[in-house]
């Protein structure tokens, strides 16, 4: 009553009264009722309007006891106050208008409170056609509806149902309240069908309806609007509409889809560049919105993209942000001048004018700050600071009080859609990689349970491995779906940006993108899109333009890719090479023909530190691709001037040729650490898995094989590289060594065999710096248990025996040396690797290889021989021996046999272990020979194995015997016949034989042939300055030392190894080889030889039977030799008779086998070797005294000393024959003795053996003659009948003798003169004084004949007369 006085005093007070009464909550509904319709009265008399909004607002928000038709008048009360004149009242009922719109939308959510428990599910709405059919709603959620349906028609323009009494309103006002109740509540909008209905229905087309314009709108060409028959976009409701679809989206997406799809491409399209800036720009900013959220993004990739028929919406959404950017670069942009805004301030004004004609340079000159912008061909676009990481903080979106469209900012919608791209990217990594890693654990902790026996939960384990299995596969197929869909478009918006960027940060944020995109295509297995991303990085790394075929490989295959966004295409832009960044380091490009110098800016080492994080942190997912980044970093390694040092690490080094590698200061200091990070990358390739470290050295292979072929032909420096970082890769992955070995020796093996030295040295460094490594780390289980892994260490060793190249062999050897100095004791079955590498180096590599790999060998032979497997001991023999036959330095040579003599040493010194272990060995081979069913090849088989040994080490002796230089002959002889003399009573009974066959005649033959064949010419000097003897400078002069030693070494063998060498079965075939060895030195044209050769013979006739020693004089001890096997008899050299020995004989001698032999077989064998010495002195003395058919200069004439040894001989051979001496025998004895007193002498020897005219003397060959005559005639004399009938021809010799007094001997055609009438200079050839001799002769008939006188046969040979005969 007091309100309807309409008096403003008692109005306010009754008013104050009312809201006093409302707060207390004592109002009925029907004074509710009243008190609406009383206010409804003050409002249409405009009384108290504010004190009207503010009782409404507490009658409704204290109690729910206005409702229905009340409250739709309450409602319709504040609309009306909203729209009067006054600017205060208009606020104040706009506000609550808001506050009453959400309490009615909070009691909805209050009474679903209230009811959840109770109620059951409400009955489904039948396709809902009347719009007013809400009988099911219950009281508050009706209001609710009522209220919401009739905002939708007001904003339509239509008349509304509920809110009866509504006079005006504004399209903007009610999409505000749309979108406040649309955001606050959407709980009541998804749980209620109804309202649900009310979304699709009424909602989403009024919202598409009212887009319309905004799609229709093309801008005109001309920056002011020229009046176009279309209506404009209006930036109030546009901008209110854009929220509105922002909320629809996000809240109601699941409802929505296919609105939601209509909208999505909406405003894809409000980003075409002929919409009007200010529309672009919120679109951009919706987009944002949309951005951060990468689950919405997910939904949109499952409802749209992978849907057959359906928009690729995700797709087409980053692609508009790409063709966006794109457009802001091609297109000035409409509305704001291009002239780009002075940074600085007004001071530095006069920067304007040259900043717009070389937009780059941006007041650098002038010390003006620059701020951080993208600027591409030209067109400069500054980066602005819009929104904080992650949050879609929105600016013109907010913009609700304004009417006309706002000036966007230059580099503003720039800005937004570069923060969109890093945004989404962000996300959806973040989002992939985390449901990555649980659908990993999951799958992990699946299998463990699965493993575990569970009987009785088997079935269901199993049932829930596959859903689980079939849950990772449709996610993954998402995964896959979102990033096929989104890649190119942002490999293409962010490539241009990378290459635009002039700021740090924003090439950080740029590069952080396409390194997570890289990282995360690279886990899913997308090969295709990884390789892109990391091919933009690695573009980003070098200088523009740069020449690498990897790369530029991998571009053309995308550029051919153009994508369709809504019907324009968008090309992938190749970067500008106009880049204004500053320009850090120059150097030179890596490629065949250098062509100049190229600069590195800040950027490009920006993006190279980006490279290498990724290769650090995500080198398990970068598979093929490895080789992008590695031939890369290479290139940017060389044009840094980086080079390897120890280890495989890279060190700024000098660039060695062309234009020096210019560095600025900034770099300088950056280059140990990118040198560091590099290392560190390698160094965490211990942790990649087996696949991708593979991955990792195939890459680093592939790039060295480049680099090999960059070298090839010319002696430039090669990109070293990738040996260095294989050596590193090595170097930390030795815990399994074994899964790269192969592949990583077998190429460095290649690089060792380059014909560029820094490339071979490199790989040999790398490849022996890995096996000593691999030596020395401590393996599990470690190298003595596990052979296997050991010879596989060290067989590149060896491999590189197979390289010629000089300087890699001296790298093997010191590499060798080093092992055996610090592995030495625990190589074990890797030796004989180790003694081959040695071993194979040739006579024809070079002075200094052949004495550091002898210097190895003095190593092993001095400290290793005896923790050496003893089946290694006879390479070490065969190794040894070689080096004997290397003939670039004598000194190694006779050093190597001093060492043969050490180890003969050894083996003498622990001979019973080693022929333990020898045995042990051989019976482990002999089984596994038998079992395979082949022989057991070894040389010497099938001699015991410490047997062979022995024969192993005089073979090489023996042929060390034989080599050209007389020296390395000479004590290679003694050495032979030292080792044989000192340890020969090691060997079995029955290897003699072999040494006596295989080694000693052998070797015996071997000399003679070359002893025969050897050049006669005069060898001026001895090599350098050393002046050769002359009994030592012919070839042939040389040999014949060694044949001497030979023979005297064999036959002093033969003599004090007699007792083991007679029992063998073939004993008498070795003798008659021996004395035809013996027969063709004494026949040589050699003095010294053949003098030496009855030396030998003498001593083998000093030897005394074994049986009856008693009857013999003594004889110092045999020694041991061996002899080639001679079947049959052996034939005399230059003369028919064979030796005397029967068949039956020697049928005896081969059934002979036992050790305490009878006599008579004994005797008969030794019988039958002194006449085949009797044999051998015959032929000697028979050829050497028979007079030459031709006389002339060259004619050999033996010498008085070998005459008288020959003779000299005779007597002792005479004690052993003389029961089988005959008359022929006697003969031919004559004939050599007759002979040999004949021979004349050498004129230069003369004063040495002729007396002198007042001496009557004899010669010693004068002397021996007559002594073997008197040895003779005294057996005759105590010998048996039978041989006295030999008198008469003893005196027929000597009486031959006495002529010579007045006739002397002619010998042959030879012209001789007698010593009184020659002077020595004038003739060759001097005959002696044979009347001394003469006289001698007939001293000893008359005392003979004294004493035979009475003999038959001398009476009836008539004896006296021919002594008479020839005295008279």
């Amino acid at each position: 009553m007091g309100c309807g006085t309409k008096e403003p005093k008692i109005t306010q007070l009754c008013l104050a009264a009312i809201q006093r009464l409302m707060s207390h909550e004592v109002v009925s509904e029907a004074a509710a009722g009243n008190i609406i319709n009383m206010l409804w009265q003050l409002m249409e008399n405009s009384l108290e309007e504010l004190k009207l909004l503010q009782t409404v607002l507490v009658l409704l928000t204290t109690n729910t006891v206005v409702h229905d038709e009340a409250l739709s008048k309450a409602i319709v009360l504040c609309f009306r106050l909203h729209f009067t004149k006054d600017n205060i009242t208009n606020n104040t009922a706009a506000a609550t208008v808001r506050q009453v719109v959400t309490v009615v939308f909070e009691r909805v959510v209050a009474e679903d409170e209230r009811y959840k428990d109770t109620v059951d599910q409400p009955v489904a709405v039948q396709g809902n056609s009347n719009r007013r059919s809400v009988s099911t709603l219950k009281p508050c959620a009706k209001d609710a509806y009522m209220l919401f349906q009739d905002l939708c028609q007001l904003v339509n323009a239509d008349a509304p149902y509920w809110l009866v009494g509504m006079t005006e309103m504004t399209r903007t006002f009610g999409l505000e309240l749309l979108e406040s109740v649309l955001n606050d509540f959407p709980q009541v909008f998804l749980q209620h069908q109804e309202f649900s209905f009310l979304l699709k229905e009424r909602v989403c087309p009024l919202v598409i309806k009212l887009f319309s314009p905004n799609i229709k709108f093309r801008q005109g060409s001309s920056t002011s609007s020229s009046p176009a028959p279309v209506e404009k976009p209006y930036f109030p409701i546009c901008m209110r509409l854009l929220r509105v679809v922002s909320v629809l989206i996000k809240q109601f997406y699941s409802l929505l889809v296919t609105e939601c799809e209509i909208f999505l491409s909406l405003l894809v399209k409000f980003l075409d560049a002929d919409k009007p800036q200010w529309l672009r720009a919120v679109a951009v900013e919706s987009i944002h919105r949309l951005c951060v959220q990468p689950q919405l993004l997910r939904s949109f990739c499952q409802s749209y993209d992978m849907k057959q028929h359906s928009t690729k919406v995700f797709r087409d959404i980053v692609n508009a942000l790409g063709s966006f950017i794109q457009s802001l670069f091609l297109v000035p942009s409409t509305g704001n001048t291009s002239v780009m805004p002075n940074q600085t301030g007004s001071n530095a004004s006069g920067n304007t004018g040259s900043a717009q004609t070389n937009p780059g340079v941006l007041g650098v000159g002038g010390g003006a700050t620059v701020l951080p912008a993208f600027e591409y061909r030209g067109t400069w676009i500054p980066i602005l600071n819009v929104t904080v990481q992650g949050s879609a903080k929105a600016t013109y979106l907010e913009m609700l009080d304004k009417v006309e469209p706002p000036t966007i900012p230059e580099g503003y919608a720039m800005s937004v859609a570069f923060h969109c791209l890093l945004d989404l990217v962000r996300g959806i990594t973040a989002m992939i990689e985390g449901e990555l890693g649980e659908a990993e654990t999951v799958s992990q902790s699946t299998t463990e349970t699965t493993s575990l026996p569970a009987q009785s939960s088997e079935q269901q384990d199993l049932q829930s491995v596959s859903d689980q299995t079939e849950k990772e596969l449709v996610s993954r197929a998402v995964w896959e779906e979102m990033v096929n869909a989104c890649w190119c478009g942002l490999l293409a918006a962010l490539s241009l940006l990378l290459d635009a960027s002039t700021d740090e940060a924003a090439t950080e944020n740029i590069l952080k993108a396409e390194l997570n995109m890289a990282a995360l295509c690279g886990r899913l297995g997308l090969v295709t899109s990884r390789d892109a991303f990391i091919t933009a990085i690695c573009k980003g790394s070098l200088p523009p333009h740069y020449a690498l075929t990897v790369l530029n490989n991998t571009t053309a295959a995308l550029s051919s890719k153009s994508y369709s966004i809504q019907g324009q295409n968008v090309q992938m832009i190749s970067p500008s090479s106009e880049s204004h960044q500053q320009v850090v380091a120059v150097g030179q490009p890596l490629a065949l023909q250098p062509q100049g110098t190229v600069m590195l800016t800040s950027k490009n080492i920006q993006c190279m530190r980006t490279l290498l994080n990724l290769a650090h942190c995500h080198g398990a997912v970068l598979g093929t691709s490895w080789q992008l980044v590695l031939a890369t970093l290479q290139h940017l390694v060389w044009i840094l001037g980086l080079k390897p040092g120890v280890g495989g690490a890279l060190k700024p080094g000098r660039a060695v040729e062309g234009p020096s590698t210019v560095l600025t200061t900034a770099v300088m200091t950056d280059l140990p650490v990118i040198s560091n990070i590099l290392s560190r990358l390698f160094e965490s390739s211990q942790y990649l898995d087996d696949v991708s470290l593979h991955h990792l050295i195939n890459a680093l292979c592939s790039l060295s094989l480049e680099a090999m072929d960059m070298a090839y032909g010319n002696n430039k420096e090669p990109s070293l590289f990738a040996v260095a970082k294989l050596l590193e890769t090595g170097l930390v992955n030795m815990h399994r060594i074994e899964i790269l070995w192969r592949p990583l020796t077998g190429h460095l093996l290649e690089v060792c065999q380059h014909p560029n030295s820094r490339m071979r040295e490199w790989g040999a460094e790398a490849l022996t710096s890995l096996i000593k490594a691999g030596l020395t780390f401590s393996h599990d289980p470690p190298l003595s248990q596990n052979q296997r892994l050991q010879l596989l260490l060290l067989n590149p060793l060896k491999e590189l025996s197979n390289i010629s190249h000089p300087d890699i062999r001296i790298k093997q050897l010191e590499c060798v040396l080093q092992i055996l100095q610090s592995q030495g004791d625990s190589l074990g079955p890797g030796w004989p690797l180790v003694l081959g590498v040695m071993g194979a180096i040739r006579s024809d590599q070079g002075e200094s290889l052949i004495r550091t790999a002898f210097q190895c060998l003095q190593l092993v032979v001095t400290d290793f021989l005896p923790t050496m497997p003893c089946t290694c001991l006879q390479i070490v023999v065969e190794v040894a021996g070689s080096f004997g036959l290397h003939n670039q330095e004598l000194n190694i040579s006779l050093t190597s046999i001093g060492l043969l003599w050490n180890i003969s040493d050894y083996f003498f010194q622990r001979g019973e272990i080693i022929e333990k272990e020898l045995n042990k060995e051989e019976a482990v081979l002999q089984k596994q020979a038998e079992e395979k069913g082949v022989m057991l090849n070894r040389p010497f088989h099938p001699a015991p194995p410490f047997d062979c040994l022995w024969l192993c080490l005089y073979a090489k002796l023996g042929e060390l015997c034989v080599d050209p230089r007389p020296a390395v002959r000479k004590s290679a002889g003694q050495t032979l016949f030292s080792t044989i003399g000192a340890h020969g009573t090691l060997l079995q009974h029955s290897t003699w034989h072999t040494v006596i066959w295989k080694v000693l005649f052998h070797l015996l033959d071997r000399v003679r042939e070359s002893s025969t064949t050897a050049d006669k010419e005069k060898i001026e000097s001895g090599g350098g300055n050393i002046l050769i003897h002359h009994s030592r400078d012919t070839a042939e002069k040389q040999w014949a030392e060694t044949w001497v030693l030979t023979l005297a070494g064999v036959a002093r063998i033969f003599n004090t190894r007699r007792y083991l060498l007679q029992p063998l079965g073939d004993f008498s075939q070795a003798w008659d080889v021996l004395l035809d060895h013996i027969q063709s030195a004494a026949l040589s044209k050699n003095n010294e030889v053949s003098l030496a050769a009855l030396k030998s013979f003498q001593e083998i006739l000093q030897i005394v039977s074994p049986v009856r020693d008693s009857e013999k004089p003594d004889t110092p001890p045999a020694i041991n030799v061996s002899v080639p096997v001679v079947v049959g008899t052996t034939t005399a050299t230059s003369l028919g008779r064979s030796f005397m020995r029967t068949d039956s004989i020697g049928e005896r001698i081969g059934r002979y086998n036992g050790s305490e032999p009878p006599v008579i077989t004994d005797e008969i064998e030794d019988l039958n070797l002194w006449w085949a010495a009797w044999n051998s002195w015959y032929r000697i003395g028979s050829e050497s005294t028979r007079p030459p058919i031709t006389c002339d200069k060259l004619t050999f004439i033996p010498s008085q000393p070998f005459l008288t040894a020959l003779i000299q001989i005779f007597p002792a051979l005479y004690q052993h024959i003389k029961t089988g001496f005959s008359m022929d025998d006697l003969q031919k004895l004559g004939v050599i003795l007759h002979g040999a007193v004949s021979v004349p002498i050498s004129s230069d020897a003369s004063p040495f053996i002729l007396p002198s005219y007042t001496e009557a003397v004899l010669t010693s060959l004068q002397e021996a003659v007559l002594t073997a005559l008197d040895v003779l005639q005294k057996a005759i004399c105590v010998g048996s009948e039978s041989m006295q009938i030999m008198y008469p021809a003893i005196f027929d010799q000597l009486l031959a003798f006495v002529e010579f007094s007045c006739k002397p001997p002619q010998y042959g055609q030879l012209e001789t003169k007698h010593i009184a009438n020659a002077k020595y200079n004038q003739a060759e050839w001097v005959a002696l004084n044979y009347v001394p001799f003469a006289e001698r002769s007939l001293e000893v008939v008359v005392d003979l004949y004294q004493k035979t006188a009475c003999h038959k046969a001398v009476v009836t040979e008539k004896v006296l007369q021919n002594i008479i005969k020839y005295t008279s």
